[in-house]
């Protein structure tokens, strides 16, 4: 019996072993997947694999601002709305585009903003909350970014409000080499459903503000200034900008 006993427990002994063994293998082969999966999940950081992009171009990143989520969000009340993205936006843009707009003057059609100042839009901070946002004032108010040189514009990326879901209402997007855009105007953007601002219903859909930002294709449109309006959004009636990033290349 205990000749029997003692081949029982060689046989346990031998079985933990055998399992020891095999989680280390395991755990070197594959140790970290959950690491590298927590890493790989947020899109935001830019570091997602995108689709390879054709030859002579890029994809366009960004540093994504970190979530930061306040207040109580009303219902956003828009038909045909565009669902809010989970991960940043991917966008194929020519080699060599670069960030035109970091630090460029910026004006407006309200002479005094009710929170924050207009070169917020341009300063390269996209974080959320107090302090890093500007406020205009109620209806349909425009921004405004002097690149300062006429250039070919690839792309625009736009915060207005992201501690918050809501939708702006007829976010409209233009281009001009004039800078009280009588002329030569190109809009990249429209999305007034109910022809409510003077430039028409537009084919783009309201979106979902988020911290991903929207990021509006401009094909290569050659101008010198950028204007946004907005009328209002479904949270409230003021309008709001975080940051305002205009790619590109000077043009030749």
């Amino acid at each position: 019996m205990k000749k029997q006993s003692d081949q029982n427990k060689l046989s346990t002994l031998a079985a933990a072993a055998l399992f020891i063994a095999t989680a280390a293998l395991f755990t070197g082969c594959g140790g970290g997947g959950d690491d590298a999966a927590e890493g790989s999940s947020d899109a935001g950081g830019g570091d997602a694999p995108a689709a390879e992009p054709a030859g002579g171009q890029m994809v366009l990143t960004t540093e994504i601002p970190p979530q930061k989520i306040e207040g109580t969000p009303k219902a956003i009340k828009v038909p045909v709305l565009e669902p809010a993205p989970q991960e940043a936006p991917k966008m194929a843009v020519p080699e060599g585009t670069v960030l035109l707009s970091k630090g460029k003057p910026v004006t407006s059609s309200d002479d005094f903003p009710i929170i924050g100042e207009v070169d917020l839009i341009t300063d390269g901070d996209k974080d959320a909350g107090e302090g890093y946002f500007v406020e205009l004032m109620d209806g349909m108010q425009w921004v405004q970014i002097d690149l300062e040189a006429s250039a070919d514009i690839a792309a625009i990326w736009i915060w207005h409000f992201h501690s918050q879901a809501r939708a702006y209402h007829d976010v409209v997007v233009q281009i001009s080499d004039d800078p009280e855009f009588g002329e030569g105007v190109t809009t990249l953007f429209n999305n007034d459903y109910d022809a409510s601002s003077d430039f028409g219903k537009g084919d783009d859909k309201p979106y979902v503000e988020t911290r991903f930002g929207k990021v509006i294709d401009a094909k290569g449109t050659k101008g010198r200034y950028v204007r946004l309006y907005s009328a209002g959004n479904t949270s409230n009636s003021a309008n709001h900008y975080i940051e305002v990033e205009v790619y590109g290349k000077p043009a030749a």
